[in-house]
């Protein structure tokens, strides 16, 4: 779904997966020290928009996600998985309940599989789902920002920003008083800097939470079953995740960041060493220069400096092997 916003000045198209919006604005030095700053907004117009809605929808939720939400608060925003029977994720949601109905927006293009799989749950419940994608718009807020939510809108508050659950007729008048505008690009670069995975980036189709550090965010360790359950607690209580997410600073001097999927290796080893891993996400921060977030085999040395392709790499953990 094609954003109105790529018509403002500057905008430059996003490809891939982020399709739709604007990779930037023209300066993305600038728009990362705009929402660095708690200024500006993030037009997430692409992705999309689910609700839930019936007497049973948390109690129903509950029974299908990895979060408890049974009791979810009124206005408290949280995430959630759902797992594949072997406990590899398939979805990501990032959920708020308005008191009526719980909102979640999801990863572009995956709202039709996800609708599709929480049909297929009803059975007895008083639950309605529905695509909500046409009729709103997902616009970020960074945290710190003072902007107003405007009356009516569903908003999910969370340490990284507020987003908010925009009627799609309003984005155009919304941005035209509560710029700048700041594109993807940017937003993802602080994303990278905080550490946060994102499904289909950090993800492939054998990951489980534990190698991205989503147990705690979105994985509830106390509650009822779910599907893919028993290998969550399998791997918390008896052993370890085969990979771990660590962020990598990358050797600034190279001209192109090593793209997604590109092989790490041991420096000692050299560019044609064993593979222990692979790039997922890459970027330039304002201040940090070029980082990355990847998955390397659990036994790799946390001290040891790595290989991303030719591109020397340092790392820091984010989940302990």
């Amino acid at each position: 779904m094609k954003s109105p916003l790529l018509s403002l000045p500057g905008a430059v198209p996003a490809e891939g997966v982020d399709e739709g919006v604007a990779a930037h604005y023209g300066d993305l030095f600038r728009e990362q020290r705009a929402l660095a700053d708690g200024t500006g907004f993030v037009d997430l117009s692409h992705r999309g928009v689910v609700s839930v809605t019936g007497e049973d929808r948390l109690a129903w939720l509950h029974l299908l996600l990895t979060q408890h939400v049974s009791d979810l608060p009124t206005g408290r925003a949280t995430e959630a998985l759902i797992l594949s029977a072997h406990g590899h994720i398939e979805h990501a949601l990032y959920l708020v309940d308005d008191g009526e109905t719980v909102w979640a927006h999801v990863e572009p293009q995956t709202q039709d599989a996800l609708i599709a799989y929480l049909e297929s749950m009803k059975f007895f419940y008083r639950v309605e789902v529905a695509d909500r994608t046409a009729e709103f718009a997902v616009v970020h807020l960074p945290a710190g920002s003072i902007a107003e939510t405007p009356e009516g809108v569903v908003a999910r508050e969370t340490p990284h920003g507020r987003d908010l659950f925009l009627p799609r007729g309003d984005l155009e008048a919304y941005a035209e008083k509560s710029g700048p505008a700041v594109g993807i690009l940017a937003y993802e670069a602080l994303r990278v800097e905080n550490h946060r995975p994102r499904l289909g980036f950090e993800t492939d189709h054998r990951t489980i939470p534990h190698e991205l550090g989503w147990i705690g965010t979105a994985v509830h360790l106390e509650k009822g079953c779910y599907r893919g359950q028993e290998t969550v607690a399998r791997v918390h209580n008896l052993g370890k995740p085969p990979r771990r997410l660590v962020f990598l600073h990358l050797d600034g001097s190279e001209v192109h960041l090593p793209v997604p999927g590109t092989d790490i290796r041991l420096a000692a080893d050299g560019p044609d060493g064993r593979k222990i891993g692979f790039i997922t996400t890459s970027v330039r921060h304002h201040e940090l220069g070029p980082i990355a977030l990847a998955l390397v085999k659990r036994n790799v040395p946390v001290d040891a400096p790595l290989l991303a392709g030719t591109t020397a790499a340092a790392q820091e953990v984010v989940v302990e092997p």
